[in-house]
């Protein structure tokens, strides 16, 4: 009740504050956006800039008559006089254009979020999503078209995924939502189920991490900002492709005055994923261990997800900039077609999951002191999964029963697809929470704590188990906590910006587990009882300097720490991972240097590019087990410490643009990723010793271009032409680098178009992707889907 009564009192507070905002969009005729257009409040140092919609904001300003003046290097200047007296005033303004003819360059200089992001030091990657949301395309697509990034995808949609950057691969990767680890919300909910229209941007770090995403993300972090908007809107898309795959999303928001805001969003997902295979990876086993290469359609691996968000609660009030309270719920259903390689089709194994997940919000500038921001998300998720393997017949790729040596139809030996039949119900609770106190003392000196705290608590529960062990309850338990300091330097006009941190880990695992012994006759049951209690400490910089306005040096290093996550620990069978209680944190240490050139700009032309090296010394490394038996079928494998990993690479971006119209795009990264311990145990010189780290790609180049056509069939219309291509260099699988564990070198290629209407209401596109139906690889020779085509339908609606 106390907790209640001080949100209504700051409610009270907010509405009959003095202060207000000034909201608003400026536009052309016909309701065309402008680009770059400022917005300055005559006599007073406030004023904004419009994003690419137009939309601008002014804040905190005290209640009175006010001068408005406008300018945009396409439009006339223009004043407007209004009266602000109530928290939040909205006014649309609309400008007319220069005569073309007389239309004279201006520059305006801005530091855009992106910008800003990338002037701090760290190799990063700031990927914007506008133009992406009116594709067909997922969010891991997008990231994999950025420098240094690979996502390693085991198959179509909704298969596992991991990333790599620049040779560090797996969970030494983190994925956040708004600075929350992504395993909070359940694998319902992941970068496959999130598309591009529900995000602001994608931050990539790479090697170095900053202190407010405090975790211990070894090798980077991934960090995905959803739209925060509160301006009244509604965007709506859906597409339908190859291989019956549907996907659909909406998202909406609503404010009133008084600061009150409510956001919805949403999404559905289906494929049946019955694409082609063939290839050396592609063959059936005959009674007598002969293999025949095959062509056939995948026929275990529907995936369908579904999920909503809702959030309730102030924005840009007296007493928060934002505070929001949010529930999402999700489901997905997801077939299991092999195990870790595709040398054995499963038929009737699934898994079923779901997620309910409250969120709490609060962010807010100035907090009980000026220059003072204070920020938690607070996540509790309630997630449950059940693997289903029950059939116990052997089947081939062409969906039928093996026959055996006998030329009958024969059981599997474990008694289901992969070991023993099961329904396993998995229920998970996880508490995460993030807090940050930034203090800003000046222009010059910043200070930021964050703090991390993630608990998990997992029991499994197996209903095709004995009595005896049903009765038993395995628990599964992992509490992790990482705190963070930094502190943020800008000197010689903020030529020079300097971040210096430091962090502590912190990681406690207990598991009990049944142990059945049977004597005389009689079973007994017995506890098994494992625990682990973890610290380190680790630290690092980043720095930057502009030696010119186009010529920026970056430098970043880190001591950084891996803790083995709750699956490597406690294994996760719907990803065919088995539990390793053993398994030790990962170190490593990481450097990055860099040079971004650019933009330049030419007349029309406007071009930039950039290049950094890398240098990554890992210790403990964790990585899936591989067998290094060619002829071996890889089913279920723990995570494992496979000792000193070194990697030296560089990566390299180019950037090209003509008239608003042309688009260019290419960047690539290559690395060599050694195994460095040289001798084992006897002191005997170890075979793999200074060899390639197998199943890892380590040559990539990506392509794209875009064309922009205007007042095609109509007026105000917009027509966009896309192109984009990965070239993915041959890496082996196993150890022995032979022909028969080699992935080829893939090349294919992707065509998409996407017209806008005139109202800008209506987005349509088309995508067509591997054009060349390339045989595509990953993990294991794993191969992913062939040509396909996909017909999306967006719609926006930004005022209501």
């Amino acid at each position: 009740m106390r907790f209640l009564a001080v949100v209504l009192i700051f409610v009270h507070f907010s509405v009959w504050s003095q202060n207000g905002n000034i909201t608003g969009k400026v536009i052309f005729s016909h309701n065309e956006p402008t680009l770059g257009a400022s917005v300055l409040v005559l006599g007073t140092q406030n004023y904004a800039m419009a994003d690419t919609n137009g939309h601008f904001e002014i804040k905190k300003l005290p209640y009175g008559h006010y001068t408005l003046e406008i300018s945009s290097p396409e439009a006339k200047t223009k004043t407007v006089s209004i009266h602000l007296h109530q928290p939040s005033h909205q006014i649309t303004i609309s400008l007319e254009k220069h005569d073309p003819k007389a239309l004279k360059e201006v520059v305006i200089q801005k530091t855009t979020v992106k910008k800003e992001i990338m002037q701090k030091g760290f190799s990063v990657n700031v990927i914007e999503t506008q133009e992406a949301a009116k594709r067909n395309i997922q969010t891991n697509d997008l990231l994999g078209q950025s420098a240094g990034v690979r996502i390693r995808q085991n198959g179509g949609l909704g298969s596992s995924i991991n990333y790599n950057l620049n040779g560090m691969s797996g969970n030494a990767i983190r994925i956040f939502i708004d600075g929350i680890p992504i395993s909070t919300y359940g694998s319902s909910f992941n970068l496959n189920s999130i598309p591009p229209a529900l995000i602001e941007r994608i931050e990539v770090y790479k090697g170095v991490t900053p202190a407010h995403l405090a975790d211990d993300a070894l090798g980077g972090a991934i960090n995905v900002i959803l739209k925060k908007g509160a301006k009244n809107s509604l965007n709506a898309s859906i597409s339908y492709g190859s291989f019956n795959t549907i996907q659909s999303n909406f998202n909406t928001t609503y404010r009133d005055k008084s600061g009150f805001t409510l956001k919805g969003s949403g999404f559905y997902n289906y494929s049946d994923n019955d694409y082609e295979i063939w290839g050396k990876f592609a063959y059936n086993i005959a009674p007598n261990g002969v293999k025949t290469q095959i062509k056939a359609k995948r026929f275990n691996d529907a995936y369908r997800s579904l999920g909503a968000r809702v959030e309730a609660g102030f924005t840009n009030v007296k007493w928060a900039d934002t505070f929001l309270i949010g529930f999402n719920a999700s489901d997905d259903y997801n077939e299991i077609q092999h195990g870790q390689a595709m040398s054995k089709p499963y038929k009737g194994r699934f898994t079923e999951a779901d997620a309910q997940v409250i969120s709490i919000n609060y962010a807010k500038k100035d907090f009980i002191v000026k220059g003072l921001e204070f920020t938690v998300n607070s996540v509790f998720s309630q997630r449950a999964e059940v693997l289903n393997d029950t059939v116990k017949w052997n089947y081939n790729w062409f969906n039928e029963k093996a026959i055996g040596i006998d030329g009958q139809h024969f059981l599997s030996p474990t008694g289901a697809q992969q070991g023993p039949a099961t329904i396993l119900h998995i229920n998970n609770k996880i508490f995460s929470t993030r807090g940050g106190l930034n203090y800003t003392l000046n222009d010059n000196h910043k200070f930021v704590f964050s703090s991390m705290l993630y608990s998990f608590d997992r029991d499994d529960h197996d209903e095709m188990k004995s009595e005896l062990e049903r009765n038993f309850q395995q628990k599964r338990d992992l509490q992790k906590s990482v705190l963070s300091l930094a502190y943020e330097l800008q000197a010689f006009d903020s030529r020079l910006r300097t971040n210096l941190f430091g962090k502590r880990y912190n990681q406690k695992t207990e598991q009990r587990t049944p142990v059945i012994t049977t004597t005389g006759g009689q079973s007994t049951i017995a506890e098994k009882l494992e625990s682990n209690n973890t610290t380190f400490y680790g630290y690092g910089f980043a720095g930057s300097y502009l030696i010119s306005p186009q010529l920026i040096f970056t430098l970043s290093a880190e001591k950084a720490i891996r803790l083995p996550s709750e699956n490597e620990i406690f294994g996760n069978p719907g990803e065919n991972q088995t539990s390793n209680s053993a398994l030790k944190p990962e170190e490593s240490d990481n450097l990055n240097v860099g040079l971004r050139f650019g933009p330049y700009l030419i007349n029309q032309h406007k071009f930039s590019f950039g290049g950094s090296g890398f240098w990554r010394n890992s210790k403990g490394k964790i990585v899936r087990e591989f067998s290094n038996r060619l002829n071996e079928a890889l089913q279920t494998t723990p995570s494992v410490n496979l000792g000193t990993a070194q990697s030296i690479g560089y990566e390299a971006s180019f950037e090209y643009s003509h008239n608003k119209r042309l688009f260019i795009g290419m960047n690539m990264s290559k690395f060599n990723s050694l195994f460095k311990d040289k001798y084992d145990k006897n002191g005997k010189i170890l075979d793999n010793y200074n060899k390639q780290y197998p199943n890892e790609p380590y040559f990539i180049i990506n392509g794209n271009a875009q064309y922009n056509f205007k007042n095609v069939l109509q007026s105000n219309s917009e027509l966009n032409l896309y192109y984009n291509c990965t070239y993915v260099g041959e890496f082996f699988t196993t150890w022995q680098g032979t022909q028969i564990d080699k992935v080829p070198s893939q090349f294919p290629h992707d065509l998409g178009l996407s017209y806008t209407f005139p109202n800008k209401k209506y987005i349509v596109s088309f995508d067509a992707k591997n054009i060349t139906n390339e045989q595509v690889y990953d993990n294991f020779g794993v191969q992913k889907p062939g040509v396909a085509f996909y017909l999306k339908f967006n719609y926006i609606l930004n005022k209501f």
